[in-house]
């Protein structure tokens, strides 16, 4: 049974050992070679889940670019990722304040001495770069996800447009008008248990804006316009949408890029992990 561990609300101190909590593994985990199954049971880490290996269908299929999708979610393809494990919901204010307390790393300009707002410990982190996210995750024993682990988690194995399923539903995440605190929208969580993965706050992942590999089969109608020459290795990618996204933007696939020295006001993150069994 998953065990969920939530933010709101609580004290800082408890901020504090959860993320401590985070850099364990069981004794168990750490007896099983690397290219071994899963070992049972299977490690709990706090407020993660494990998703396991195996196939999954990524990106967008040519009829649906026409209605919804971009071409650079061209061409929808089935890809086998390893297990990994992830956060069920965005980093929060209250957890990166223990980093920065912690490393005395610059805190995000749109803090007011150093400090979020009151009543805003459970609220993503927003505001910061690709490489302060990489920063942070690699000080609590993680990373980035992928973007082909983000999309996984967010879609399940079937390639579901939106978390909950191919429908749009404005009440199953939050497309507003201003950021919310994490898992507030209960309804819209992923097949994985993964919350806010459409809209509240977009995410970072690992990996640089790139075309996704094609085959000789994978031919776009002359009439969709392609993007090969806006592809640049000096762009990083955010996933998911946000609160002031339109409803394509919050879709699974999406895909928005921008340069490495920027942060946005609707883009945070959340952390990816290898499993502990795993000597990579």
């Amino acid at each position: 049974m998953k065990r969920v561990l939530v933010l709101l609300g609580v004290p800082l101190i408890c901020v504090i050992a959860l993320v401590i909590d985070g850099f364990g593994s069981s004794e168990q985990a750490d007896s099983v070679i690397a290219g071994s199954p899963p070992p049972e049971p299977l490690p709990v880490f706090p407020s993660m889940v494990y998703v396991p290996a195996g196939d999954f269908l990524m990106g967008t299929a040519v009829e649906s670019l026409y209605r919804l999708g971009e071409v650079d979610e061209f061409p929808q393809r089935k890809i086998w990722l390893d297990d990994y494990y992830i956060d069920i919901h965005e980093v929060t204010n209250a957890q990166y304040k223990v980093y920065l307390d912690s490393t005395k790393a610059e805190p995000p300009h749109r803090w007011e001495d150093g400090n979020y707002g009151i009543g805003e410990d459970g609220w993503p982190i927003i505001s910061i770069r690709h490489d302060e996210a990489v920063a942070y995750a690699r000080f609590i024993g993680k990373r980035l996800p992928t973007e082909a682990e983000w999309e996984k988690a967010a879609r399940g194995v079937e390639g579901r447009r939106f978390p909950w399923g191919d429908n749009f539903d404005p009440s199953l995440c939050n497309n507003g008008d201003a950021l919310m605190p994490i898992m507030s929208f209960p309804g819209g969580v992923s097949p994985y248990g993964l919350y806010d993965m459409a809209g509240n706050a977009a995410e970072w992942v690992d990996g640089w804006y790139e075309a996704y590999p094609r085959t000789e089969e994978d031919i776009l109608p002359r009439d969709l316009p392609d993007r090969k020459d806006q592809f640049r290795k000096n762009r990083r990618i955010y996933r998911g949408g946000s609160w002031n996204s339109f409803m394509k933007f919050n879709r699974c696939a999406n895909r928005e890029n921008t340069k490495v020295s920027k942060s946005w006001v609707y883009v945070g993150f959340r952390c990816a992990m290898d499993p502990p069994w795993k000597k990579r």
